[in-house]
């Protein structure tokens, strides 16, 4: 009987020895674990880089068109109104789903939302090249289609980053989220003419559609609409977000009333207006401006548009970092954003103002990528102001005035095509200058950095 008490007494002593070397092992383990950058990266900016990359594929659906129109019309025998008419159908299913995509995005949450959108236009974008084959008026219908699905993206990305992202980091975020659009352009344009010369235009929308559904497989396991549904989410972190972001709780009604009674509100939906016109403008004319004016190949048209994009990219990181330190230091939102939004406002409409007196390639490109690289520090201006001034409403109001940002695309594209046909790049320029100075001005006197919306 000793010798089996003995025994279980070892029995037991060495289980506990056990359980002590299992549990440093897996302590070890997790360590380890927390070591690892995957996991104490902060999962605010893997949201914010998830947005970045969603509006990468953004711009490379969108601009790859501006080049494949080229080889396009060529094929089908469309005049510049048509070619118009074709780039702005886009904005009209941009423009339907704005302001419906900032209520979905405030009442049901951003990531069903903006993985809706991604989906949507993919898909959108791969059935282009059947459409066009069809006949015009099913590419018509492909390209609104295709806005229909981008058009709810920066409303559903605002509601998200206003939930995500504290205060003192809003410009560095949005400024690189928004930067993803510049290098989509980047990316869209210097593979679309490679593509095309190997595979066909056709190609271009094969593959841009695509990688859709990989971005869609990795949002769906990572993402979530707030930080409170998110499950592994680290308490310092969740306590860092909760604490410091303005936007807290769902919508469940619209104060529509008391929303178009602010002043600020208006400034934002007009001068989002006034900025749209020449940015769109560049997006499609640009490759067609290079091509027809200064005599680029096809090659050479999406090689050079890189350029301005990339800078585009830069600048707005830039003047993210900028904004975000000049807040720190104790300078008002008020006087940040409307510094910022000026160089975005006054840059372009001076760069622009020397595309006729400029003689050289070389030079017209140099003036379009100061143009659009001074435009960038709009990311730090106008398109931060929403969260500032209404958190609780944000993806609400960036579709209001996005809607505005939209209609002068649609309006600014067919024009664009109007005016070549009657007039010249200097006409199509200068209308674009004129809109630059109203929105400096009314930004200036109207706008705000103070929350003005419970």
């Amino acid at each position: 009987m000793w010798a089996n008490v003995k025994s279980e007494k070892n029995v037991s002593e060495s289980r506990k020895y056990e359980d002590v070397v299992v549990q440093k092992a897996r302590d070890l383990d997790d360590m380890e674990e927390e070591g690892k950058w995957w996991k104490v990266f902060p999962k605010r900016w893997v949201i914010v880089v998830l947005c970045f990359s969603a509006f990468l594929l953004c711009n490379m659906d969108r601009v790859n068109m501006s080049i494949a129109i080229l080889p396009m019309s060529a094929e089908y025998k469309w005049n510049p109104s048509t070619v118009g008419l074709i780039q702005s159908s886009f904005f009209w299913g941009y423009l339907l789903t704005q302001i419906a995509g900032g209520i979905w995005a405030d009442t049901v949450g951003g990531k069903q939302v903006l993985g809706f959108g991604v989906v949507w236009w993919s898909v959108a974008t791969a059935l282009t090249p059947i459409a066009a084959k069809l006949g015009l008026p099913f590419l018509l219908v492909a390209r609104v289609f295709m806005g229909i699905g981008e058009g709810v993206a920066m409303p559903a990305m605002n509601n998200i980053l206003s939930k995500w992202v504290p205060v003192s980091e809003r410009s560095r975020s949005l400024a690189l989220v928004y930067s993803g659009m510049y290098l989509g352009s980047v990316t869209g344009l210097a593979f679309s003419p490679f593509l095309i010369h190997q595979f066909g235009w056709p190609s271009v929308f094969y593959s841009f559609g695509s990688l859709g559904t990989v971005w869609f497989s990795v949002w769906l396991s990572k993402a979530h609409s707030s930080p409170l549904e998110d499950p592994e989410l680290r308490p310092a972190e969740k306590k860092l977000i909760t604490t410091n972001c303005l936007s807290k709780e769902p919508v469940k009604t619209i104060p529509w009333r008391l929303i178009l009674s602010k002043p600020p509100v208006w400034a934002l939906i007009a001068s989002h207006f006034c900025h749209n016109w020449g940015t769109f403008i560049l997006l499609t004319w640009m490759p067609t401006y290079y091509n027809q004016v200064l005599k680029f190949n096809l090659t050479e048209s999406g090689l050079f548009c890189v350029l301005p994009w990339l800078i585009m990219a830069l600048s707005a990181n830039v003047g993210g970092w900028i904004a975000d330190t000049l807040v720190s230091k104790g300078v008002s939102v008020t006087t940040v954003r409307k510094i910022m939004q000026t160089i975005g406002f006054l840059g372009p409409a001076f760069f622009l103002t020397q595309l006729s007196h400029v003689n050289s390639p070389v030079m017209a490109v140099l003036c379009m990528t100061c143009s659009q690289g001074t435009d960038a520090f709009s990311q730090s201006g106008l398109y931060s102001n929403h969260q500032d001034i209404a958190p609780r409403y944000s993806g609400i109001l960036l579709g209001l005035s996005n809607t505005a940002g939209v209609l002068a695309g649609v309006f600014g594209t067919a024009a664009t095509g109007y005016i070549l046909q009657h007039g010249s790049w200097d006409d199509v320029f200068k209308v674009s200058v004129g809109l630059y100075l109203v929105g400096t001005v009314v930004f200036n006197l109207f706008s705000t950095g103070e929350k003005v919306l419970e």
